[in-house]
C-alpha cells in the first residue's frame, strides 16, 4: 500500500489546456505535471495505479523558470517537469 501512495504524490496534476484536450482526442495522448524527481518509469506505475491503463510510451518535458511581467511588476515563473502520456487506442483518462 506505500508503494501507491508513493506513486500518487509523483504526479502533481493532470494538465488540462485546449492543445491537450485536442491532443487526447486525437493522438490519445495526456499531459501530466509531475515532480522533478519522477522517472519514465515511476511515472507509468502511477498512472497504473491511478487511472488503471497501461500507457505505451512516455515523453519528459522540462520547462524552465521564466520571467514574467504582471501588472508591472516583474517576477518568475517556476520550472515544471510534464510528462506526455501515450496511451493505447480505446484507452482512455476521465478528468472530473
Amino acid at each position: 500500500m506505500a508503494t501507491i501512495s508513493i506513486h500518487n504524490h509523483l504526479i502533481i496534476r493532470p494538465r488540462i489546456t485546449e492543445k491537450s484536450g485536442m491532443m487526447s482526442e486525437s493522438l490519445n495522448l495526456y499531459t501530466f505535471e509531475v515532480q522533478k524527481s519522477a522517472t519514465k518509469g515511476t511515472i507509468s506505475k502511477a498512472i497504473k495505479s491511478l487511472y488503471k491503463v497501461n500507457p505505451i510510451k512516455i515523453r519528459i518535458i522540462n520547462l524552465p523558470a521564466k520571467q514574467v511581467i504582471t501588472k508591472g511588476k516583474k517576477g518568475m515563473q517556476s520550472p515544471i517537469k510534464k510528462a506526455l502520456v501515450y496511451l493505447r487506442k480505446g484507452d482512455k483518462i476521465e478528468f472530473i
